[in-house]
Order: C-alpha cells, then sequence, then structure tokens
C-alpha cells in the first residue's frame, strides 16, 4: 500500500468521524429541542417576553415538556409564542393551566412555566391559548435591590452613630452601659425584683394553703360554701338585723325628737330644763315650801300644849305607853 492510499484512507476514516459526531449532534439536539417527539401546539401571548428566544425549554412541575417554536407580534404591541408540547403530558395540562416567563437559574436562559389547571377542566388541544401571567420586571426588581441597599447602607450608618453615642456613654443606654453607679443600681433593682418575686410565691403558697384550709369539711367557711341549710338561717338573720337596723333609726329619730323638745321652751320639761328663770323661781317656791313646812312643824309641837288640845295628845302618849 503506497502513501497515497494510506492518506485516502485517514481522510474516508476522518470524514466517517465527522459524519457520525454530526448525526450524534443532530440527534442530540434533536432530542432536547424535542424535534424528534409527538407534540401539539400551543400558544400564549404576552406583553412583554423578556428576552424569550425560540428553542427556550417549556416545563410544567419542574420538568421539561417542550421548546419555543415560534415568536410572533400580536395586536398593536404584545407577543404571542408558541409552544411545542409533547403529546404524552397532554393530559396533564388544562385548558385553565397559565403560563409565565421565568429564568433557568438567577442568570440563565430564559423559559416559560406552565403551571397550574384543576382536574374540572378538559385537557389542552391542538392550537389553545393558555392564559398567560407577566412575570416579575427584572428592572424593577433590580431597582427594588438597590432602594433596598441604599435603606440598608443609611441604617447602618445610623447604626454607627447610635453605638458612637453608646460607647461615648450619651442617652439612657450609653449611661446605664458605661456608668458603673447606674450598673449597681440596676442589679439592686433586679434583686428587689427577685425578692418581690419570692415574697409573691410565697404569698400565693399561704393562700392556696388557706384556700385548701377552707375547703376542710367542718370548718365555718366550708359550711358557709356547702351547707344550704345554714343559708335560710343566714338570709333570717340577716332579715333581723335589717329590722332592728330600721328599729334603732326609728328610735334614733324619736330620741332625736324628744331631744328637740327638751331642748325647747315650749313645754314643761323643757322649760325645767332651759328656763333659768322659771329654775329660780321652782327653786325659790321650793325654799318656800321648805320654810312653810319648817314652821308647821313648829306649830304642831306648839299645838301640843295648848289648852284645848293638852288632853287630847295625853291620852295619845298614855296609850301608846300602854301598848
Amino acid at each position: 500500500m503506497n502513501q497515497e492510499n494510506k492518506r485516502s484512507i485517514l481522510v474516508g476514516l476522518f470524514v466517517l468521524i465527522g459524519i457520525i459526531i454530526l448525526v450524534l449532534g443532530i440527534m442530540t439536539l434533536g432530542g432536547q429541542q424535542k424535534k424528534f417527539v409527538k407534540a401539539i401546539h400551543v400558544t400564549a401571548v404576552f406583553d412583554d417576553i423578556g428576552g424569550l428566544q425560540p428553542g427556550n425549554n417549556i416545563w410544567f412541575s419542574g420538568v421539561k415538556i417542550g421548546t419555543v417554536r415560534k415568536i410572533n407580534f400580536f395586536g398593536d404591541s404584545q407577543v404571542e409564542v408558541e409552544m411545542n408540547v409533547e403529546e404524552k403530558v397532554v393530559e396533564f395540562i388544562r385548558k385553565n393551566s397559565k403560563a409565565t416567563i421565568s429564568s433557568d437559574g438567577l442568570i440563565g436562559n430564559k423559559i416559560i412555566v406552565i403551571y397550574g389547571g384543576t382536574t374540572d377542566y378538559p385537557s389542552v388541544e391542538e392550537g389553545d391559548r393558555l392564559e398567560a401571567v407577566m412575570p416579575l420586571d427584572t428592572d424593577k426588581m433590580m431597582e427594588t435591590l438597590q432602594e433596598n441597599n441604599k435603606n440598608l447602607v443609611d441604617i447602618t450608618n445610623d447604626l454607627k452613630v447610635l453605638t458612637g453615642k453608646i460607647a461615648v456613654g450619651e442617652g439612657i443606654v450609653g449611661a446605664v452601659m458605661t456608668d458603673s453607679t447606674l450598673g449597681v443600681n440596676f442589679r439592686t433593682i433586679l434583686s428587689n425584683l427577685e425578692r418581690a418575686s419570692t415574697n409573691s410565691n410565697n404569698m400565693l403558697a399561704d393562700l392556696a394553703d388557706f384556700s385548701n384550709k377552707l375547703n376542710q369539711e367542718g370548718t365555718l367557711a366550708n359550711d358557709l360554701v356547702t351547707d344550704t341549710a345554714i343559708v335560710p338561717d343566714l338570709k333570717a338573720t340577716l332579715k333581723g338585723l335589717r329590722l332592728t337596723s330600721e328599729n334603732v333609726q326609728v328610735l334614733s329619730k324619736e330620741f332625736s325628737t324628744i331631744t328637740d323638745k327638751l331642748n325647747s321652751s315650749d313645754n314643761s320639761l323643757g322649760l325645767l330644763l332651759n328656763d333659768p328663770d322659771f329654775a329660780k323661781s321652782l327653786k325659790k317656791t321650793m325654799e318656800n315650801a321648805d320654810s312653810a313646812s319648817y314652821n308647821l312643824n313648829k306649830g304642831m309641837e306648839a299645838l301640843e300644849y295648848t289648852w284645848p288640845f293638852n288632853k287630847g295628845f295625853k291620852r295619845k302618849a298614855k296609850a301608846e305607853g300602854g301598848n
């Protein structure tokens, strides 16, 4: 075999290998693009496709089910996207399913995601149009992110200023963190609070013990709570006390009336107690009566020795002596 024949054979081998690689590439790309599988065509109309291109993937529940077939302008400013969807998954996609544009990863290629749908709707068919849901605008998301970053920087600067003031002892927090006296006082307050908490727990325990004692049978409190026979007696006692109180009030009013009359001079007893002139006159009358009684006694003694009554007194004295 001469040199020329060897070169021809090598060229043929390289061509064959190239053809094989080309076929494999075509088969691989065709498999990825779903070119060699049975599919139906469905569409969705978007206001903005955000860089979506023909050949981008279509996903349903995390599974690749087709590719973007064609992109056409629709209406005034909308875009119609034609999609190839494998027939074997058509039964799972319903006519009320929705389509939205997403990204394959954070900065990956654009894809279409089909989601939703309920079993009370039939499966999609050739030429059906799915409801399009506009995705979040990346530019607006970036603007919001930048605004949030700006706010975060402002918050960081404010925190820096605040921590600086705290470090030099400004404000209440700074004073508490830098002044040792305040720290001691704060610990004292905490100690007092702990002591108060302990006392409260002890008081609650005492109340619980007292409550248990009240619930013991045979005690007055337990009888008052549980013995229904005591209730009528208590009601009767309270009624009697109420009547007694009412009587006391009536007596108090009457006693007040009597006192008012005693303090008045329009009656005899009040006149005796309150009129000084009447008191003087009464005293003088009593003195005169006493004097008259004294003179009467003297007169009676003198009468004993007068002649007309002398015999009578003697007979009386003799009769009393004889007895």
